[in-house]
């Protein structure tokens, strides 16, 4: 046998199939075979180099020496060479020469697995929360060359190979270590910076070749396009937290960011235009949090964020994920808190997205009574899967730590709590007990809590939950699903279903004013009108409301008001603070020319006002969530459709409210309050100053020593037609 034959066996010797599978990128444990190993007599390097049609060893020794590497096959990217003892090293660069020109490279498989077992364990065991620190694509320096290590969860798959910019997306070239204990791929690429583009190739048990974008990905292309983008490391957030505690205020401005402005020529304001034109605006109206609808990567726009295939970043259409910290960090320095709406319980079918990520239900469920979301057409989360909690975990945490999001709102909550949500019988499966409650899903939910309060002091959680699942703002320790609040379906419904109402007939359904008081206590509540009450036929709020042009706009004033003084946090979708004529269209701006008319303008200050009011009279916020805050003056006065009311401090402070829903004129009437003295009016949502009558108490009344309404004293007023008022004890 000749030198030259030796080396040539010595360099390809292996079993029967797997050159080829090198060759051709099929091999699932490419790092047996590629990069540097000892044989006898030496060592061997072997590499998969497509495009190359020449290549060297050049070993990192003082000489620099250069070994030719020989081809295993005519026309095939499989490069080996034998190199005998004495010239043994674990240094060594490739040399190519490419369409004439020589060019060198690293070779990924010199470098070792940098995965730590304990991290893969609790990936494993649902107990990982900052998957987001070494899954997916983190910037890496091994043995002084820069690069990034590449991640991913694709248990059941034959082959993962990462494709890219770096490599002419070809598969064959960067197919990953498999982790087999725990499903994982890995890979370090030496030489891959930030900006390139990448997807995961994943060839399925099937054979069936799938290219997916990285599910942990920081960034991502906006539709349609659908590659990963290697981003720059973020380092964790400093979070000036603008507190949600239940004792302060909270008038939370919910905003859809593609659509709160646009340009002339129909673009979406930038994260960089939003932080100079959103934030002083949201400043000026006294609102002290803002509140984002979805902002990670989605590709159909008309889902508004709610159907994302991105989970980890955010949408590039607004700008690179940099910029929405800069518009985090722009409403810090405002003072205003920022929320997050997230979504953990479906995402859609986008062939790039998690759908059959490895050619099976790995997200999801299997099966499509467990798995398919009728409603929205989109695919439930399996949260009985351990992994899938640490994927779902670990992105709670992400936007907080990364970004520094003060709040989380999770959506649609009542869909992940119940397995026949939207379901006909038959069309479901029970839970081990037999029953209809989703116990992973309740189990994701306070673990969820339970990490994000425990990691973050001062973040709060939201739930959008539409049930009367008991105990949602309960903390887990105590058996409920540990939200800090939770959105008041209940009254919204009600309220704008009585306000719809032609006054005539406002008397016969008084109750749907009073109900919610029965329970306003049982939950730490938010009060919204919130963006699904302007869409698909509802109308506007100010389409809502009944009557002539002037009652449409008085009685969304008195209906306002009646919100701000109602116990509960206050949350108002964008647009409804100067009484948007139309529905909410994601496609458009709202309708800024309307702040040319008097009438929208009047609205707008009232709701600056409201604000200011709310934020000022600590017995409007104080004991929000609190029985002790609230007591009925007049409650059942639905002959005249007037309600009273008390809102009080845990200092002794007492605002007192009427409301006045009829177009009537309420002379001489006589409430009771809780001492004597002169009560000035604080706001009166009449006034002229707000498109009113102006009709009202010339500023206050004082209160005579006449018994009413379990006090020893009372004021007689005046109350303006579609109105609320709000007085205050001023000096005896």
């Amino acid at each position: 046998m000749t030198r030259m034959d030796k080396n040539f066996y010595d360099a390809f010797e292996m079993p029967p199939g797997i050159a080829n599978a090198l060759a051709h990128g099929l091999c699932d444990d490419p790092f047996c075979w590629l990069g540097l190993h000892a044989v006898a007599g030496g060592v061997v390097v072997r590499a998969v180099l497509p495009g190359a049609d020449e290549a060297e060893v050049v070993l990192c020794t003082p000489e620099q020496q250069r070994v030719p590497l020989q081809r295993w096959s005519a026309g095939q990217p499989l490069f080996g060479v034998f190199i005998p003892d004495g010239q043994v090293t674990t240094a060594y660069r490739l040399r190519l020469r490419q369409a004439g020109d020589w060019s060198e490279i690293d070779d990924p498989y010199r470098f070792p697995s940098t995965l730590e077992v304990s991290a893969l364990a609790s990936f494993c065991a649902g107990t990982e929360v900052h998957l987001h620190h070494w899954m997916g694509a983190v910037p890496l320096t091994l043995s002084q060359r820069d690069g990034y290590r590449f991640a991913v969860w694709a248990p059941n798959a034959s082959r993962v190979s990462v494709v890219g910019d770096f490599n002419q997306w070809d598969g064959r070239v960067h197919v990953m270590r498999r982790h087999p204990a725990a499903g994982v791929w890995e890979l370090f690429i030496p030489g891959t910076v930030a900006g390139q583009h990448y997807k995961y190739e994943i060839l399925t048990e099937k054979g069936e070749r799938l290219l997916k974008a990285d599910p942990m990905g920081l960034w991502q292309q906006s539709s349609p396009s659908t590659a990963t983008l290697l981003a720059p490391e973020p380092v964790q957030m400093v979070r000036p937290a603008v507190a949600m505690d239940r004792g302060k205020p909270l008038s939370i401005y919910e905003v859809h960011a593609g659509s709160w402005r646009r340009h002339a020529d129909g673009r979406p304001y930038s994260y960089d235009e939003l932080a100079d034109h959103l934030v002083p605006y949201v400043r000026d109206l006294g609102f002290t949090h803002i509140e984002f609808m979805p902002l990670a990567e989605h590709p159909f726009e008309g889902s508004w964020g709610y159907q994302s295939t991105g989970l980890f970043a955010p949408a590039s259409r607004f700008g690179d994920w940099q910029a929405c910290r800069r518009l985090v960090e722009r409403c810090h320095e405002a003072g205003l808190g920022v929320i997050l709406d997230w979504v953990p319980g479906h995402f859609p079918h986008d062939a790039h997205g998690l759908r059959r990520f490895d050619g099976t239900a790995l997200y999801e469920h299997d099966d499509p009574r467990l798995g398919h979301h009728p409603d929205w057409d989109t695919l439930i989360y399996n949260f009985d899967r351990y992994e899938v909690r640490s994927f779902l975990l670990s992105n709670a945490v992400a936007w907080v730590e990364r970004f520094g999001f003060d709040a989380i709102r999770v959506d649609a909550v009542a869909s992940m709590l119940y397995l026949d949500y939207s379901r006909k019988p038959g069309e479901w499966l029970p839970n081990v007990h037999g029953g209809r409650e989703n116990l992973g899903a309740v189990s994701f939910l306070q673990a969820m809590n339970t990490v994000l309060y425990g990691l973050f002091p001062g973040v709060a959680t939201i739930a959008e939950e539409s049930t009367a699942w008991p105990g949602v703002s309960r903390p887990v320790h105590h058996g409920g699903l540990g939200f800090g609040y939770k959105w008041n379906m209940g009254w919204m419904n009600d309220t704008l279903n009585y306000i719809a109402r032609d006054p005539v007939h406002r008397s016969h359904h008084h109750g749907e004013l009073t109900f919610g008081l029965h329970y306003a206590f049982s939950e730490n509540y938010i009060l919204p009108l919130s963006h699904d009450e302007v869409v698909h036929g509802k109308r506007s709020l100010i389409g809502r409301m009944p009557g002539d042009r002037w009652c449409r706009f008085a009685n969304l004033r008195v209906y306002l008001g009646f919100m701000w003084a109602h116990p509960g946090k206050k949350l108002l979708f964008m647009g409804g603070e100067f009484a948007q004529q139309s529905e909410w269209n994601h496609d458009v701006g709202l309708e800024w020319h309307l702040l040319a008319h008097p009438e929208h303008r009047g609205m707008h200050s009232l709701v600056r006002d409201l604000n200011g009011l709310y934020r000022r009279e600590t017995a409007l916020h104080d004991q929000d969530c609190d029985a002790a805050g609230f007591a009925w003056l007049r409650v059942d006065d639905a002959a005249q459709s007037v309600l009273a009311f008390e809102r009080r401090s845990a200092t002794g402070e007492v605002v007192v409210v009427l409301c006045n829903f009829t177009p009537m004129v309420r002379t001489h009437y006589r409430v009771g309050v809780p001492a004597d003295g002169f009560y000035g009016e604080l706001l009166n949502t009449d006034a002229d100053r707000y498109g009113g009558s102006n009709v009202g108490n010339l500023g206050g009344v004082t209160a005579d020593a006449w018994p009413m309404d379990g006090h020893g004293w009372s004021i007689n007023l005046t109350l303006p037609p579609l109105a609320t008022i709000f007085l205050k004890r001023m000096h005896s």
